[in-house]
C-alpha cells in the first residue's frame, strides 16, 4: 500500500535518516521503534504528507486515504463533543447533498436521451454506492460508540470541547481518525492521553478493524496486543522484524550474538589466510599456494555486524533523606469543586519505601489527589506528611513548561544551585545530553528528549517522597526501562500515576483505583489489580442477573420471578414500585432485548466474513468487472447495515432499560 523508497533527512551537517526503504502492505499494523530523536516522528510526518524527506520519495496508490495523529496538534474550541467527532463524516454528508442535487436536476430535466443527462445518471449511481458502502445512516451510532470507548459518557456528548483538557480534546481527535476509517493510520503516542480502560478498547479496535497501522508507543503491551511488524530506526538506519515488540528484542539480541560468531570465525579465517600468505610469500615452492589464498582473500565477502546504539542513559536517583515511616497519612479526605465532587472519605497510610500506583480513567481525581498531597490546593479532611517529608515532583505537563528559547545547558544552569553547577556537564552527559548536544535549543528537542531534560530538573535536589505523574510520556522504551529501574533501587517513597502496564509491572506493591468518587486499595501489583477488577465485574454481571430467591411461590407450577431489594429500592425512591407481575414481564422484555442483541451478533459476524471474503475477490481485476458480484455485495453491505442499525438499536434500548 505505502512504498518508502531510499528516504534521506538531513539537517545542516547531521543525516537524521539515511536512505531507509521498506513497505507497508494491507492488514499490517507495524511498530515503529528506536531512542527518542532517532527520528519516528518524523518518518511519520513524511509518510503523512506533511513534510518532505531531503531526498528520496514515497509512493501511495492514488484511491488510498491515510489518517495521521501527531504527538502534539492545534485543538479547536468550536462546537459540541459529538459535533466534533461527527466531523469525520462530512465527506458523506456533502456526497449525500450531491446525489439530493442531481436527483432533483433529474426530476426537473427532460433530456432523457442526452449525454449530459446520462452523466448524471452515472454520477448519481456512483454516488448511491459509494454512500451504501461507507454506511452514512449509521454513522450517528459509530460515533457514539467510539466516543464511549475512548472513555467519554453520554453525557459529555452535548457539553462544547472547550470545557475539556487538552488530553480529552486529543481523544476527540482520535475518534475523528479513527471513525474516518482512513486505509492507513499512522498514529505517534496514542496511548498517552489514555486511561488504561481506553487503551485496551483502542487495542481491540486496531488489532480488529484497522487495515494498516503504523505507530509509535512507549506502551509495550499496548504494542505486543496491536502490532505484528517491527521497524527499528538505529543510527539513520532501519531494521525490519516480522514480530511483535517482544519477539523482536529477543530476535534483534539472537541476530547480533549471531553476526558476532560469524564474524569472530571469518576474522579468524582471514588472519589465518594472512598468515599463510606472509610465511610462504617468497618461497618458491609454495606460489601457487599463496596466489590461491591471495584470490580466496580477495573473493571474501566481509561480514558486518550491524552498529549499535552505545549512548545510555544513565540514571539513578541520589540517596533518599531519611523520613518519617509513614510519609502520608490521609483520613476522609474530599474534595469538591463547586457542586461537583471529586472523591471523598478517602483514608490511607503510605508506609516509607513504599512504590504505589494511582490509577484510574481520566478526570477521577488522580492528578488532584497529587496536588492535595503537593499542599497545592484546600481539601477537606486530614492529610498529614511525615516528619522530615522532601518531596520531589514530575507532572505530566512538565516538558512542555520549558522555556523553548532557552539551551539544553542554559535550562539547568538556570536551576542548579551551589555544587552542583560544577557538575552540569556531567550530568547532562549521562541523560545523552553531552558535548554539542547540550547547546541545543529546547525548541528543537522531540517530546521524549524534552521529558529527560525535566526530569535532570528533578535530580538536583535530594528527596525522599517521589511524585510522578504520568512521567513515561514522550519517554522511548529504552529510556523507559532505566526510569523504571531506577525508581525501584530509589531508597525512598514513590507515588506513580500512570496508565502504562507494562511500566508498573514488577515497579509498584500496591495501586489505588480511582473511579466514582472513591479511592479503592488494592494490595498487589498492576497485573493482579487487573485480575481482580476483571473478576470483581463479572461477579458483579451474574449478580445483576440473578433473581432473588427470597420469598419465591416453590409450590408454583410456574416460578414467580420476584426483584431483588435493589430493584425494589430503585422503585420505591421514583415512586413505581412495581408488582411482582409487572416486574417478571419487565424482566421478559429484558431477556427478549438480550436474545435479540446476541441474534444480530451472530448475524453480524456471518455477513462480515462473507463481505470480507468478497473484498478480497472484488480486489482483483476479474472481481473488479464482475457486475453481479459487486450488486451482491453492495446488497450484503445494506443487510449488514440494517441489523448493525437494529443491534445499536437494541443496545441502546436495554441500556436505558437497564438504567
Amino acid at each position: 500500500m505505502v512504498s518508502i523508497e531510499n528516504i534521506t533527512v538531513e539537517f545542516g551537517g547531521f543525516t537524521l535518516l539515511d536512505r531507509i526503504s521498506f513497505v507497508l502492505n494491507k492488514k499490517e499494523r507495524v511498530a515503529l521503534v528506536g531512542k527518542n530523536g532517532a527520528g519516528k516522528s518524523t518518518l511519520l510526518k513524511i509518510m503523512a504528507g506533511l513534510q518532505q524527506p531531503t531526498h528520496g520519495n514515497i509512493s501511495y496508490p492514488r484511491e488510498v486515504s491515510v489518517g495521521y495523529l501527531p504527538q502534539q496538534m492545534k485543538l479547536n474550541d468550536q462546537g459540541t463533543v459529538k459535533e466534533e467527532a461527527s466531523k469525520a463524516f462530512d465527506h458523506l454528508q456533502k456526497m449525500e447533498k450531491e446525489l439530493e442535487e442531481l436527483h432533483r436536476e433529474m426530476a426537473e430535466r427532460t433530456d432523457y436521451e442526452s449525454g449530459a443527462y446520462h452523466a448524471i445518471i452515472e454520477r448519481a449511481t456512483d454516488l448511491q454506492e459509494l454512500l451504501q458502502m461507507s454506511g452514512i445512516h449509521n454513522f450517528e451510532a459509530e460515533v457514539e460508540k467510539t466516543l464511549m470507548g475512548l472513555g467519554f459518557l453520554r453525557s459529555d456528548f452535548d457539553r462544547p470541547t472547550r470545557e475539556f483538557s487538552g488530553g480529552w480534546r486529543m481523544r476527540i481527535e482520535l475518534a475523528k481518525i479513527l471513525l474516518q476509517a482512513p486505509d492507513v493510520l499512522l498514529l505517534d503516542e496514542p496511548t498517552n492521553h489514555l486511561d488504561i480502560e481506553s487503551i485496551q478498547w483502542l487495542e481491540n479496535f486496531l488489532a480488529t478493524h484497522a487495515n494498516a497501522v503504523m505507530l509509535v508507543s512507549h506502551d509495550r503491551a499496548f504494542l505486543d496486543a496491536v502490532t505484528n511488524r517491527t521497524i527499528e530506526i538505529l543510527l539513520g538506519s532501519i531494521h525490519d522484524y516480522k514480530v511483535n515488540y517482544s519477539k523482536y528484542v529477543i530476535l534483534r539480541q539472537e541476530r547480533r550474538e549471531q553476526q558476532l560468531r560469524a564474524y569472530e570465525n571469518q576474522q579468524k579465517q582471514i588472519k589465518d589466510t594472512e598468515d599463510f600468505i606472509e610465511r610462504f610469500r617468497y618461497k618458491a615452492t609454495k606460489s601457487n599456494q599463496v596466489q590461491s589464498r591471495i584470490k580466496q582473500l580477495e573473493k571474501i565477502d566481509r561480514i558486518e555486524v550491524d552498529e549499535v546504539d552505545t549512548s545510555r542513559l544513565n540514571l539513578k536517583f541520589p540517596p533518599a533523606p531519611r523520613s518519617g515511616t509513614y510519609p502520608v497519612i490521609m483520613e476522609d479526605v474530599q474534595k469538591k469543586y463547586g457542586d461537583h465532587l471529586v472523591f471523598q472519605d478517602v483514608t490511607l497510610t503510605i508506609e516509607r519505601g513504599e512504590k504505589i500506583a494511582f490509577v484510574g480513567k481520566n478526570g477521577e481525581g488522580k492528578s488532584t489527589l497529587v496536588k492535595c498531597i503537593m499542599q497545592e490546593i484546600d481539601h477537606e479532611g486530614r492529610l498529614t506528611l511525615g516528619h522530615n517529608v522532601k518531596i520531589g515532583y514530575f507532572a505530566q505537563n512538565q516538558a512542555q513548561l520549558l522555556d523553548e528559547n532557552l539551551s539544553v545547558f542554559e535550562t539547568i544552569d538556570d536551576v542548579a544551585v551551589g555544587d552542583i553547577r560544577t557538575k552540569i556537564r556531567d550530568i547532562l552527559g549521562a541523560f545523552m545530553f553531552g558535548g554539542e548536544a547540550s547547546e541545543k535549543k529546547v525548541k528543537v528537542l522531540s517530546g521524549g528528549e524534552r521529558s529527560r531534560l525535566a526530569m535532570i530538573r528533578l535530580l538536583l535536589e535530594p528527596v525522599n517522597l517521589l511524585i510522578l505523574d504520568e512521567p513515561t510520556n514522550h519517554l522511548d522504551l529504552a529510556s523507559k526501562d532505566v526510569l523504571k529501574k531506577a525508581i525501584r533501587e530509589f531508597d525512598g517513597t514513590a507515588i506513580i500515576v500512570s496508565h502504562d502496564r507494562d511500566f508498573l509491572d514488577g515497579l509498584v506493591n500496591k495501586v489505588y483505583e480511582f473511579g466514582g468518587g472513591k479511592v479503592t486499595e488494592h494490595i498487589g501489583g498492576i497485573y493482579d489489580y487487573l485480575s481482580a477488577k476483571k473478576l470483581d465485574n463479572l461477579q458483579q454481571l451474574e449478580l445483576s442477573k440473578s433473581p432473588a430467591t427470597t420469598g419465591r411461590n416453590t409450590s408454583s407450577p410456574e416460578k414467580e420471578e420476584k426483584p431483588n431489594k435493589r430493584e425494589e429500592v430503585a422503585n420505591e425512591a421514583a415512586g413505581q414500585k412495581l408488582s411482582y407481575q409487572e416486574q417478571k414481564e419487565l424482566n421478559r422484555r429484558q431477556r427478549r432485548l438480550e436474545k435479540q442483541i446476541e441474534e444480530a451478533e451472530s448475524e453480524i459476524e456471518t455477513l462480515e466474513t462473507t463481505l470480507a471474503a468478497m473484498e478480497e475477490e472484488l480486489a482483483t481485476p476479474e472481481g473488479a468487472t464482475n457486475t453481479t458480484m459487486i450488486q451482491n455485495y453492495l446488497e450484503i453491505k445494506k443487510k449488514l447495515d440494517r441489523i448493525m442499525n437494529n443491534w445499536e438499536r437494541f443496545t441502546l434500548e436495554l441500556e436505558e432499560f437497564t438504567r
